[in-house]
């Protein structure tokens, strides 16, 4: 993917995506430092929060240098406001195992996707930022190997099975469906298949709750989702 000059806005409009992403990621982690049981993991999550927060002002830099009237602009995907009210009720539930595998392992494990899709067109064109932008892809994959992690570490404790896990996972997979779907215009804009960027999404999802996930959505009727059109509102 090469950014040329009709791809700017675009991107920035999938940054913005990322940026908004990245502050939810803020936030949540905060809140999960609180419900950590042992000093090692509120260390990580706190450390997290404020990589969370750094990436946030990188995406910004990005969308400034792409294309300056998107700077500050509000995406409209309804599909990450309700992730994010999902998430919202699993931190007030204090369910830290399902923040966990909404946040760490399945909302990472898009953004990486995305990072390096982008990634890889930001670099052809000597994209500013290019160190700051190899660092963030290092700490996104080092949260999403912690969240991985700890989910099983619980497994192997006996503390959840992976198919609750995987139960809970499938109301988070659909948003992250719709969130896609609803960027559609933007991939393919860029030359993208939105479809394919969907089903990358389930590389970065470790195999037991590939493997569950998929035997769940196969039993399940099919449905034709419609994308809706992204804005932005500036």
């Amino acid at each position: 993917m090469l950014v040329r000059h009709d791809e700017k806005a675009p991107v920035a409009r999938l940054l913005t995506f990322l940026e908004h992403g990245e502050r939810m990621a803020n936030e949540c982690a905060k809140a999960q430092a609180t419900l950590a049981p042992d000093s090692g993991s509120r260390r990580f999550l706190l450390s997290q929060a404020r990589q969370e927060a750094a990436h946030a002002v990188v995406f910004q830099g990005a969308i400034a240098w792409l294309a300056p009237r998107h700077l500050g602009c509000a995406p409209f995907l309804p599909a990450l406001e309700e992730y994010r009210e999902k998430l919202k009720d699993a931190l007030a539930r204090q369910d830290l195992l399902e923040t966990f595998l909404a946040e760490q392992v399945i909302l990472e494990g898009l953004g990486e996707v995305i990072l390096t899709r982008i990634e890889e067109g930001l670099v052809k064109r000597n994209a500013p930022f290019g160190r700051l932008r190899r660092i963030l892809l290092q700490q996104e994959e080092a949260h999403h190997g912690f969240g991985r992690r700890m989910l099983e570490r619980a497994m192997a404790e006996g503390r959840i099975d992976a198919e609750t896990l995987s139960r809970s996972a499938q109301g988070y997979l659909a948003l992250t469906d719709r969130m896609v779907l609803t960027l559609s215009d933007l991939f393919e804009s860029i030359d993208e298949d939105p479809s394919a960027w969907a089903r990358d999404v389930w590389t970065f999802l470790p195999e037991w709750l590939t493997r569950l996930s998929q035997e769940a959505i196969s039993c399940q009727p099919s449905a034709t989702v419609v994308p809706e059109q992204l804005r932005a509102e500036c």
